[in-house]
């Protein structure tokens, strides 16, 4: 929101108009462009944080995706070797029920 600069009404009568408007304008435009620059200067530094922020979202994601997938790999494993455990067990559940099952019918 511009700001226009006012002189004092003693100003406006002691050096006339015109040169009281001229002084208002150029303070005006110095105004202008102060605020030009400072918003070019906040859009290159939002840029530049932008960039930065997408470069370590995207490290962060590819450090989360190798873990995930270490972790993938582990439990692939542990589910694996549960798997094997299991499965002795069931062999030798089914191996007694049947010599017990044998044994009653021989009997």
């Amino acid at each position: 929101m511009p700001v226009t600069a006012k002189l004092s009404r003693a100003f406006y009568e002691r050096f006339g108009d015109e040169i009281a408007n001229e002084i208002v304008n150029w303070f005006n435009a110095v105004d202008e462009t102060y605020r030009a620059d400072l918003r070019e200067l906040n859009e290159l530094n939002f840029a530049r944080f932008d960039a930065k922020l997408e470069q370590r979202l995207a490290e962060v994601k590819g450090e989360f995706v190798a873990q995930m997938s270490g972790l993938r790999a582990d439990l692939t494993g542990l589910i694996a070797q549960e798997h094997a455990v299991t499965l002795k067990w069931m062999f030798a559940l089914w191996m007694t029920t049947m010599l017990g099952m044998a044994g009653l019918y021989l009997r």
